[in-house]
């Protein structure tokens, strides 16, 4: 399905080709074709059999363009798994308005219950990447603001937000526990020095090779800030071991996790009308609220 950059111009492969061709001749002869998961908030395409592309589907996330450019290769050598390497930073043309990127291709498949061959394990792989993306150095890194939707600050930011849904959904939720829940988060404030986190840990964005977690791409949201966000997994994937394990291996505090499953709530409350699996988010998360309070 093709998407529609704010500009009304419509991203698919033909764009990408006029796009690499004009600013990037070397790799003219190379084949761009669309990939099986292409994303929403960008949209992937294959350049040979080494390169992909990336373009920006608006202008919020062509904010994230020079971020990723600027951090990625600085954050790599801290990190115990690959994660994108920018090749090039193409400009606007062919009717195109953002700045986009050509990265390294990394192979593997989105994660997966069928994909993972232990998902206990891999739990524990993924908490001991997001601990050592907490430890780089964050001086100077983007703090939360438009380009990564604020992720990373305050959960208040989505407080009027959630408080609706909470009553609009009151039919199908248990409204009382999700306001107890989000309280809960609102009241565990962030007060230590800002870290870095990635912002959007979900499964498209992990892949798996032979089992194993053995990448993390899309960093468009990531920010240095308030790493709560990143805990939103363990209730979107990860159920009773491999969330108790994943919550060890992360180390992190109940204050911590408390904003991390408001996070979580947020996101679910907001989508339940349009994903089928929001409403099972919804419950993962007041039942670990009820078994810790």
């Amino acid at each position: 399905m093709d998407v529609t950059a704010s500009s009304d111009v419509t991203i698919d492969a033909a764009l990408a080709r006029c796009l690499v061709d004009s600013q990037f001749p070397e790799w003219a002869a190379l084949e761009i074709a669309p990939v099986a998961l292409s994303g929403v908030d960008n949209r992937t395409f294959r350049l040979g059999d080494a390169l992909s592309v990336r373009l920006p589907a608006g202008d919020w996330y062509a904010l994230q363009v020079e971020k990723e450019q600027r951090w990625l290769p600085v954050l790599a050598p801290s990190l115990p798994l690959p994660i994108p390497d920018p090749v090039a930073a193409g400009s606007a043309g062919c009717g195109y308005p953002f700045r986009w990127s050509v990265y390294r291709w990394l192979a593997g498949e989105s994660a997966s219950e069928d994909a993972i061959g232990d998902l206990v394990a891999f739990a524990r792989d993924l908490a001991g990447f997001l601990v050592a993306l907490r430890g780089a150095d964050a001086r100077g890194g983007p703090a939360p603001g438009r380009h990564n939707f604020f992720r990373g600050g305050p959960l208040s930011t989505y407080g009027e937000e959630t408080l609706r849904a909470i009553e609009a959904q009151r039919a199908v939720i248990d409204a009382r526990a999700s306001l107890a829940c989000w309280e809960d988060a609102l009241a565990a404030t962030w007060t230590r020095e800002p870290v870095w986190f990635h912002g959007d840990v979900a499964v498209g964005n992990l892949l798996v090779r032979d089992g194993r977690l053995a990448a993390v791409i899309d960093f468009g949201s990531s920010g240095v800030g308030d790493p709560a966000c990143d805990v939103v997994i363990a209730w979107t994937f990860f159920s009773d071991a491999a969330r108790d394990a994943f919550r060890a291996a992360l180390g992190v505090d109940d204050a911590t996790w408390s904003r991390g499953r408001g996070w979580a709530l947020w996101k679910a409350l907001i989508t339940l009308d349009a994903d089928p699996r929001a409403r099972l988010i919804v419950e993962r998360v007041l039942a670990d609220h009820a078994s810790r309070t």
